[in-house]
């Protein structure tokens, strides 16, 4: 069973409230150490898998090609449960002003899905 994935995140806030707001997420209270100049949150979904959101001031804040591929953190995806909710969360997230990178679609594997940028970047998968 995975326990958390983490991402280094450049503002700690936006993106807490991103996952929040459009993921149905709790978050914990701010964590920080000041020891190391690290902060975080953990941000908690309805089926107990968690997402950590940190910063310290010792990570760089240089960004990868968001528009490519890389190694590394590809995606998050979040499960819906239906293609009508894929279909009104990718739509309320558009509408929001969130890059849409694909979708909604059928994969040629199956998947109904469609994919959009966070706050910074990162690919958030939304499928049923």
């Amino acid at each position: 069973m995975i326990h958390h994935v983490a991402v280094w995140v450049s503002d700690l806030e936006k993106m807490k409230d991103f996952y929040v707001k459009y993921f149905n997420g709790t978050s914990n209270t701010l964590y920080h150490n000041p020891k190391k100049e690290f902060w975080s949150y953990f941000v908690t979904f309805q089926n107990g898998s968690k997402l950590e959101l940190m910063k310290a001031s010792t990570v760089s804040e240089g960004r990868s090609d968001t528009e490519k591929q890389f190694t590394g953190y590809t995606h998050i995806a979040f499960s819906t449960g239906s293609a009508e909710d894929v279909d009104k969360l990718t739509s309320r997230l558009t509408g929001d002003g969130y890059r849409l990178a694909n979708g909604p679609r059928t994969t040629g594997d199956g998947f109904y899905e469609s994919c959009v940028f966070d706050p910074e970047g990162n690919r958030v998968e939304i499928t049923v």
